[in-house]
């Protein structure tokens, strides 16, 4: 199982950016990672972190598709392709209702048929050839001239069955953020069918405090288990709580726990350190091999 790590671009400058990546690399992960929050353009910083750590793979997780036309999408992610010359995996996502409609200001009728004709429009465009999509959500029609760049991978935030569905039909594969080891064997992968990748983002930490920590999820993350989409997900795993789902023990439980992923089908994880300085810096170095 492949290896990446989100790099915490939360309140963070880009000089603090730009040593989580020099650092991880060291470490040998083979994929940055960067989250769209309401921060930092996740692709648009990406660069950065190509320029601190030559040889790393990019991506993003997730940037949300509503915001920013496919045509726009695909001329940025084949831009930071051609510019690091690194493999670029973009992450994209559908975000939420009460993000679309009360922060963008958009209709979120209709999400799924939304993202096939976002997938159906941005396939084409990364690959060097014209979009001809006259939607009900949306229109792509024209081309880019990027000379030199190569197609990004596509991979889709997902969750819920449609999206999975459409994941398997229209894209290389899908980020999960709190799918544990059941919904990945019993429902992502069957669901996604074969040749697909499953990038398995989890909340880990390496700490003899689980409680604590736990407690930390449940006060910044707890509030993802009344969003329908992802408590479908918890759902399948039997977690009560968004806090479940995180990866909290000493470094042989996190090995197992971590473990039980890729026996599940997962092939990368996506590593989200979380804790104390020290506790995130464990959870790091036990995970870089």
């Amino acid at each position: 199982m492949r290896t990446g790590i989100l790099i915490d671009e939360l309140g963070v400058g880009f000089d603090g950016m730009t040593t989580q990546a020099r650092e991880a690399a060291k470490l040998g992960y083979g994929t940055l990672w960067l989250a769209q929050r309401g921060g930092w353009d996740a692709l648009t910083a990406l660069p950065a972190l190509g320029a601190a750590a030559p040889g790393a793979e990019l991506g993003t997780c997730v940037v949300p598709t509503y915001p920013r036309h496919p045509i726009t999408m695909a001329a940025q992610a084949l831009t930071v392709q051609a510019a690091t010359g690194a493999p670029v995996h973009l992450g994209v996502g559908l975000s939420h209702r009460y993000i679309v409609e009360r922060e963008f200001g958009y209709s979120y009728d209709r999400p799924l048929r939304h993202l096939r004709e976002y997938l159906e429009a941005l396939n084409p465009l990364l690959r060097g050839e014209k979009a001809d999509v006259h939607g009900e959500t949306l229109t792509a029609a024209g081309g880019l001239t990027t000379p030199g760049a190569s197609r990004p991978a596509v991979l889709v935030g997902s969750v819920s069955p449609g999206s999975t569905r459409l994941a398997g039909e229209l894209a290389d594969g899908v980020i999960t953020t709190w799918a544990g080891p059941r919904a990945i064997g019993e429902f992502v992968v069957p669901t996604l069918g074969p040749g697909r990748r499953v990038v398995s983002g989890r909340l880990i930490c390496v700490t003899s405090e689980v409680d604590e920590r736990r407690a930390w999820v449940e006060e910044n993350y707890g509030a993802a288990a009344q969003v329908p989409a992802y408590r479908s997900i918890l759902d399948r795993d039997g977690y009560a709580r968004a806090s479940d789902s995180a990866i909290v023990g000493d470094e042989e439980t996190v090995r197992d726990k971590v473990k039980s992923l890729e026996d599940a089908g997962a092939t990368e994880l996506l590593v989200m350190p979380f804790g104390s300085v020290a506790e995130q810096a464990r959870t790091r170095e036990l995970l870089a091999a």
